[in-house]
């Protein structure tokens, strides 16, 4: 009995296998989400195929995608946001980040998910990256000869800075 690779905390046969083998079809998007996840892990670029939409299927690059998939060593799936998707809904959009290694190194994908129903089922239908936020600095910048906002009395190059 393994966890999932999905990150959802349940085991693999109770959670995205029983997508992945085709006995079952995802319910909500985030299922989807999850499932394709498992799927790159798992080297099941077949079923990335599979629920990718229709009217996008042309763009998908299998050979890219599965290249991409072996090598990595998948670490956890993070989902940040989920508008949509329920059982009721017929479209999703989901941020989320997959955090992997290549090569020793760190890395993540960090992408806004859109997805929509076809013919009843979930599939994905595209993404693009998010853009880290800029930083707004909430207060005034310290110049290097003010006074510490510390309240030592020194010149901020001298004390904090």
């Amino acid at each position: 009995m393994n966890e999932c690779p999905c990150s959802s905390g349940k085991m693999y046969q109770d959670c995205c296998e029983p997508l992945l083998a085709g006995s079952r079809k995802a319910e909500t998007a985030e299922e989807l989400l999850r499932a394709r996840y498992s799927a790159h892990v798992k080297l099941e670029m077949d079923f990335v195929k599979d629920t990718t939409h229709p009217d996008q299927v042309s763009r998908y690059e299998p050979a890219t995608a599965k290249s991409w998939a072996e090598k990595s060593e998948w670490d956890r799936l993070e989902v940040v946001d989920v508008e949509d998707g329920g059982p009721e809904d017929e479209t999703a959009n989901i941020e989320f980040v997959a955090h992997f290694r290549q090569k020793d190194k760190l890395k993540t994908h960090h992408e806004l998910a859109h997805f929509k129903r076809y013919e009843g089922e979930w599939f994905f239908y595209d993404g693009q990256g998010v853009v880290p936020k800029q930083v707004v600095r909430q207060q005034p910048k310290v110049g290097r000869n003010e006074p510490c906002p510390c309240g030592s009395g020194k010149k901020y190059k001298k004390c904090c800075g």
